[in-house]
C-alpha cells in the first residue's frame, strides 16, 4: 500500500502519520500513553497509601477506596491500553496512526479525568464522572474508524472489550454518585481486560514465540491458532460472564474450572519453556499463566474458599498489568529502534510486578498481617512502574534510533 494513498483519504477528518514536528511525545500513541500509564501507576498507589495511613483526605466525595479501585482500572490500565491499541491497529489496518495534536488531545482528555476525580468537591460528582467517562467512548469511536478503514473485520471483537470498558466506567461512576460502590462494575471491567489479553495475547504471544524461536533455525514452534482456541476463548467469556452476574453460583464454579484447564492447555501449547533465554517472551508467557490460574482462584471464592478481593487483584497485578508491563517494554523497544532484549532493570521490574501480584491476596488469606502484606504489596507496585519509568521515560521521549 501507497503510503501517501491513506494520507489523503484523511486528511480532511484526523491526520494520521508519524508527526514529525512538535514534541516527538506525541508522535505515535505508545510514547505518551505508555509513560503517563507508568507515571500515574506510580503516583496513584502513593496516593493511596498515603490516604489508607491517614496522612491525607483523597478524592473527596468520591471516596478514597472507590478513586483507588477507579483509578487502577481506568486510570492507568486504561491508559495503557490506549497505548496498546494506538499502536497496534495501525499495524492491523496498514492506515497510517493517529499522531501530533489528535494524539496530544486524547492524551490531554485522559489527563483531565485524572484531575477530575481529584476534584471532586470543587467541580463535583457528576461533572467529575462526565469528564472522566468521556475517554474511552472517544478512544472507541477512533479505533472503530480504524478498523472499519481498514475493512479488518475480525478485529471488531477488540471494541467489544472498549464498548465493555465505557459500560463499566459509567455504571462504577453511578453507583458512586449513589452512595455505593459498585462490585459488577469492578468485575465486568476486570473481565474486559482479561478478555482482551486472551484475544490480543493469543495472537501475539505465539507470533512472537515462533519468530524468536525461527530466529535460530528451530522447528519447536507454538501451536498455530485454531479451533482450540476459539473454545478457549469463549469458554473464559462465558465463565467470565457467570462471574460477573452471580459471582457465588455453583455454575460460576464448573465454568472457571473448565475455562482455566482449557487456558492451561492452550498455555502449554505455546511452549513457553522455549523462550527461557529471552526474557521480553518469558515475561508474555508468565502473564498468561495468571489468566487460567485466575479462573481457578474464581472457582473457589465461588465454593467461599477465598475473597473475592483476592480474585480481583490476582487478575487485576497478574493477569492485566503484568501483560501490560511486558507489551510496554517491549513495544517501546520496538518501536524506538532498540535491540529487543530485556536489561537487568526491566527484569528487576518484571520480578516486583510479579511479586506483587502473588503477595497481594495473601492480605486476605492472612488478616492478622494484611497491613506488612499491603504495604509490602504497594512498595512492589511502586518498584516495577519506577524502575520502567527510570529505563524507559528517556526511550520514550526520544526521537527514534531509526526510521519505522
Amino acid at each position: 500500500m501507497n503510503a501517501s494513498q491513506p494520507a489523503a483519504r484523511v486528511s480532511r477528518a484526523v491526520p494520521r502519520g508519524l508527526s514529525r514536528t512538535g514534541p516527538v511525545l506525541f508522535s505515535y500513541g505508545f510514547r505518551p500513553f505508555f509513560l503517563g500509564g507508568a507515571l500515574w501507576a506510580i503516583a496513584a498507589m502513593v496516593l493511596w497509601i498515603a490516604a489508607i495511613t491517614g496522612r491525607i483526605e483523597l478524592a473527596g466525595d468520591y471516596g478514597a477506596p472507590n478513586w483507588h479501585a477507579h483509578e487502577m482500572l481506568f486510570g492507568f490500565a486504561s491508559a495503557v491500553l490506549a497505548g496498546f491499541l494506538l499502536t497496534a491497529v495501525p499495524n492491523w489496518t496498514g492506515r497510517l496512526p493517529v499522531s501530533g495534536w489528535p494524539l496530544a488531545g486524547l492524551f490531554g482528555l485522559w489527563c483531565a479525568g485524572r484531575i477530575a476525580l481529584l476534584a471532586t468537591d470543587e467541580i463535583g460528582l457528576v461533572a467529575a464522572a462526565v469528564i472522566d467517562g468521556l475517554f474511552l467512548p472517544v478512544l472507541m469511536a477512533i479505533c472503530t474508524r480504524e478498523v472499519v478503514a481498514g475493512r479488518k473485520w475480525k478485529d471488531l471483537k477488540v471494541l467489544g472489550g472498549l464498548l465493555a470498558l465505557s459500560l463499566a466506567n459509567a455504571v462504577f461512576h453511578a453507583a458512586v454518585i449513589e452512595g455505593g460502590h459498585d462490585h459488577l462494575a469492578i468485575r465486568l471491567a476486570v473481565a474486559a481486560y482479561v478478555v482482551l489479553v486472551t484475544i490480543v495475547g493469543g495472537r501475539i504471544v505465539p507470533s512472537f514465540t515462533r519468530n524468536w524461536l525461527n530466529k535460530f533455525g528451530r522447528t519447536d514452534f507454538p501451536v498455530p491458532y485454531n479451533g482450540f482456541d476459539t473454545v478457549a476463548i469463549l469458554a473464559g467469556v462465558a465463565a467470565f460472564a457467570v462471574w460477573v452476574a452471580v459471582p457465588e453460583h455453583p455454575v460460576t464454579v464448573g465454568l472457571g474450572l473448565a475455562a482455566a484447564a482449557l487456558h492451561c492447555i492452550r498455555l502449554h501449547r505455546w511452549r513457553g519453556w522455549t523462550t527461557a533465554p529471552e526474557k521480553l517472551l518469558v515475561i508474555l508467557h508468565v502473564a498468561y499463566a495468571f489468566v487460567p490460574l485466575g479462573f481457578f482462584a474464581i472457582a473457589l471464592s465461588a465454593l467461599d474458599v477465598l475473597e473475592e478481593r483476592s480474585v480481583l487483584h490476582l487478575l487485576s497485578v497478574g493477569a492485566i498489568a503484568c501483560m501490560m508491563l511486558a507489551v510496554m517494554t517491549r513495544a517501546s523497544l520496538g518501536h524506538t529502534g532498540r535491540v529487543l532484549a530485556a536489561s537487568r532493570l526491566t527484569m528487576a521490574a518484571y520480578a516486583a510486578l510479579i511479586l506483587c501480584a502473588l503477595v497481594r491476596p495473601l492480605g486476605e488469606i492472612l488478616p492478622e498481617m494484611s497491613q506488612h502484606i499491603y504495604g509490602a504489596a504497594g512498595l512492589l507496585w511502586i518498584a516495577a512502574f519506577g524502575l520502567f519509568c527510570l529505563e524507559y521515560a528517556p526511550i520514550l521521549a526520544r526521537k527514534h534510533r531509526t526510521p519505522l
